[in-house]
């Protein structure tokens, strides 16, 4: 059923998939590439509220007039649903909408994390635990945890609240402690990802923090 009603499309870096504001005739989900979920201040300042990254939904159900732009920071495809036919298909397929529930769970929970990260978390924790969740969504199970970097150091600034220096510095840290190793101008490689997950700074094992 899903077949005869998507289409794909692919977009270039840079390209505003879609404007706060826009009314969203077609739901997608991201298939490559990453995308950047912003907001713009009446000033013009422009926040960055979260990422999309493969197997990523973009629209909701239910709600026509999109809240934030999303904008494309490598080339992106997107599968897309026109929006009515998609509609109908969840009311006649329970479990579509079940699918779709736990997605906007998992969003809700990644919303949660990003505000701990933005308002608690050190330069080193807050490019920590971006690598972390990069390496859990963008490395293949069961291998070396590789990966490709989506996102510019500039843009990682202005996820984590941090300047472009700072980063800079954190990731050239990283490198040098042998935490991540870097092959070309993205490539990522985690050696030893529990060594990894030890500098976020999460209570990972539920225990009471020291």
């Amino acid at each position: 059923m899903l077949e005869k009603i998507k289409t794909y499309q692919t977009f270039p870096a840079g390209s505003p998939l879609i404007h706060a504001g826009d009314d969203v005739e077609l739901l997608s989900s991201l298939v490559e590439g990453c995308a950047t979920i912003s907001m713009t201040l009446e000033d013009g300042r422009v926040q960055m509220v979260g990422l999309l990254l493969p197997s990523d939904f973009i629209g909701r159900p239910g709600r026509q007039v999109a809240p934030y732009d999303i904008t494309a920071i490598s080339e992106v495809t997107l599968c897309s649903f026109r929006r009515r036919p998609f509609e109908v298909l969840i009311a006649e397929t329970p479990h579509i909408g079940q699918r779709l529930l736990e997605m906007t769970l998992d969003e809700l929970d990644a919303a949660r994390e990003w505000m701990v990260l933005l308002g608690r978390k050190t330069a080193r924790e807050k490019i920590a635990s971006l690598m972390v969740i990069l390496s859990k969504r963008l490395s293949p199970r069961g291998h070396d945890v590789h990966f490709e970097l989506p996102l510019t150091r500039e843009a990682m600034a202005s996820y984590l609240g941090l300047t472009l220096e700072t980063v800079s510095r954190q990731i050239t840290a990283l490198r040098r402690d042998g935490v991540i190793v870097q092959e070309g101008r993205r490539g990522i490689t985690v050696p030893d990802l529990d060594r990894l997950i030890a500098l976020t700074g999460d209570d990972t094992d539920g225990g009471l923090l020291a």
